[in-house]
Order: C-alpha cells, then sequence, then structure tokens
C-alpha cells in the first residue's frame, strides 16, 4: 500500500476547510428555524399535524428552536458532534415525511412567468446535503477557528 504525501500547505490549512461547512450549514439552520419562529408556531402546527407527526404542539416548538439553537451552535463550532445529532434527525423526518415524495431534486422548473420561473416543490436533496455535511463535521471536527478547538486546548494546555 503506497503511503500518501500531504503537502506542507495542505497540511497548514485543513483545520480550516470545517469553517466553511460550519458557517453554511449553522446559518441555513438558523435561517430556517427563525423563519418557523418569527411566524409564529401555529403554521408549521398545522403542517405537523397533516402529515401525521406524533404532538404537533409540542413538536412546533421543538423543531425551529433546535434548528435554531443547534445552527448557531454549529456556526460557532460548540459541541459540534454531539449537536449535529438532533439535526441530522430533522432532516431525516423533513426528507421522509415532505421531501420524499417529489424525487431527488430540490430545483423544479415547471414554468416560467413573464416575472420569471416557476417552482414545484423540493426533493430531497438538500437534506441530503444538510446531513452530508453534518457528517463530515462530526467526523473531522469543527477545525481549528471553533469553540471546540479552544475548549480543548484550554484543557491540554
Amino acid at each position: 500500500m503506497v503511503k500518501k504525501e500531504f503537502s506542507p500547505l495542505q497540511k497548514k490549512y485543513d483545520q480550516y476547510a470545517p469553517l466553511l461547512l460550519r458557517l453554511i450549514i449553522g446559518y441555513g439552520f438558523m435561517a430556517h428555524g427563525w423563519a418557523k419562529l418569527s411566524r409564529g408556531p401555529l403554521g408549521f402546527e398545522k403542517l405537523l399535524t397533516q402529515i401525521g407527526v406524533p404532538f404537533p404542539h409540542f413538536n412546533s416548538w421543538l423543531v425551529p428552536l433546535v434548528e435554531f439553537f443547534g445552527g448557531l451552535a454549529i456556526f460557532l463550532g460548540l459541541f459540534t458532534s454531539i449537536v449535529a445529532v438532533p439535526l441530522i434527525l430533522t432532516m431525516l423526518v423533513a426528507m421522509f415525511t415532505i421531501h420524499i415524495n417529489y424525487g431527488f431534486s430540490s430545483i423544479k422548473t415547471i414554468g416560467l412567468t413573464p416575472h420569471g420561473p416557476l417552482f414545484g416543490p423540493p426533493g430531497f436533496e438538500v437534506n441530503l446535503l444538510y446531513i452530508a455535511g453534518l457528517a463530515s463535521l462530526t467526523l473531522t471536527g469543527a477545525g481549528t477557528l471553533s469553540v471546540d478547538w479552544l475548549l480543548h486546548n484550554k484543557k491540554y494546555s
């Protein structure tokens, strides 16, 4: 078996790569959680009731709070591997209860109006991207520019 050698430049910057994932995944979850909270959980509760999610009133609060605060934790790189688990679960539930019915693609152009394209319901592509990104962060860690890194180094310094 041939051992792959990494360039000094690659070794120098490889711990910064998770930052890119953390920022976009964290922001994405915060944006989705905030959208549900800012509109009030009643609308989201109706959706949860329609798709048969148990305890829709409780979950209409739990899911947006997990998305918002979990997204914030991912954004900051705080307890990344732990926080990834409930976020992955929210993606799996959304994927298997809603998005799976619309196929893979997250962008479906179904028509064109004078104001621009008309889009159909999104498939499960974005769910898988979020899950893959969270799994990657769990495997690699939050990286150098994270609260996890600061806590780890403080503990061993």
